[in-house]
């Protein structure tokens, strides 16, 4: 019973659906509102479906400048191994790298890879596009949520956080698997771990050594969050201003970014983008940093609200929202492939 207790009032734990579930009523005024079911569409014109899901990256780092995000190749299922080996040679992209999907959701499919036979059996097993990408070494990775109304040159970071992949530390006398089983987010994802960590499974760790069990810095990948909203100002929100509006009809999502510190950041510099996120993208600032649920909700609900507002005036533009039969049958077949990845996220 303690068990239970413990777990309904540790909402952040709670499974996407449930949590989302009172705000439900909310998402559909703003469909009766909008006359549409796809209402949010129109949010980020340049990205399919908005940016709620099933988004290709390739279109995203395509507008953005090269400079401003890691070294990438796109790598076909269908490519032969070697192939793959000498565009990788060509790119410069060399040992450790990541590698992802290139429709993915919270961090599924992600891995650091360490040699040749950790890239062929990922390229073996990966039944979709994925991308090679370069690791990044800048000491610090947080997210940036940004938002601007269209009719407006300068807007708003509503969300600034430090996130930290989940790590074990090491004590000289435990097992990685121990030290595991005694972190309270990495025991619940043993088996998963394990896998992903079976030649390290059984190796003691010296102590102070950090061990990384995930490189997603994601909360459902057991990443811890630090608030930075002390951090936000007009420099920070001008720096977004400036990307936002490069990348042209940028109007509603997050920045995932490594930088060197806050500070050069502010000043412009000293940062790669991972990736952004449009409309789909979750003000995760409220995720294990201290706000209470009704928190939380409310700042859900004043982002949908945000959403709705540059919907509207984009749609009054003449950017209508998708089709209903168009964006179900995306939405049918993005959550088809998603179910398909998560699968073999949980194997891989």
């Amino acid at each position: 019973m303690k068990k239970l207790l413990r777990r309904i009032s540790h909402w952040e734990s709670w499974p996407f659906g449930l949590l989302y579930a009172p705000l439900v009523p909310f998402w559909i005024w703003y469909m009766l509102k909008s006359r549409s079911v796809w209402f949010f569409t129109p949010s980020n014109p340049k990205i399919t479906f908005g940016g709620l899901e099933g988004e290709p990256k390739k279109e995203m780092y395509d507008l953005l400048p090269d400079h401003l995000y890691p070294k990438t190749l796109y790598v076909q299922p269908s490519d032969s191994f070697d192939l793959v080996l000498e565009r990788l040679q060509a790119s410069g992209i060399v040992y450790p790298f990541i590698v992802k999907p290139e429709v993915g959701w919270q961090g599924m499919l992600l891995r650091k890879i360490d040699d040749e036979n950790a890239l062929q059996h990922y390229h073996r097993n990966m039944p979709a596009q994925y991308i090679v990408q370069e690791l990044v070494t800048y000491p610090m990775e947080v997210s940036v949520f940004y938002v601007r109304h269209p009719k407006e040159t300068h807007g708003r970071v509503t969300g600034f956080l430090h996130k930290v992949p989940m790590y074990v530390s090491g004590n000289g006398r435990d097992s990685l698997e121990q030290l595991a089983l005694s972190h309270p987010k990495a025991s619940k994802r043993i088996e998963e771990l394990k896998r992903q960590h079976l030649e390290n499974w059984n190796d003691i760790l010296p102590a102070g050594e950090k061990y990384p069990l995930s490189y997603a810095a994601n909360h459902n990948r057991g990443a811890q969050f630090f608030d930075l909203r002390d951090h936000i100002d007009d420099s920070l929100a001008a720096v977004f201003d400036r990307l936002s509006l490069a990348i042209d009809d940028f109007f509603y999502g997050r920045y995932d970014i490594m930088c060197s510190s806050v500070e050069e950041l502010k000043q412009g510099r000293g940062f790669t983008i991972l990736e952004y996120n449009g409309c789909g993208a979750e003000p995760n600032h409220f995720y294990d940093t201290g706000y209470s649920l009704m928190q939380a909700y409310r700042e859900i609900l004043k982002h949908w609200k945000f959403l709705y507002e540059i919907s509207a005036h984009n749609s009054r533009r003449g950017i209508k929202p998708w089709p209903l039969l168009k964006g179900a049958s995306f939405l049918y077949k993005t959550r088809k492939e998603t179910s398909m990845m998560r699968d073999l996220d949980a194997r891989l």
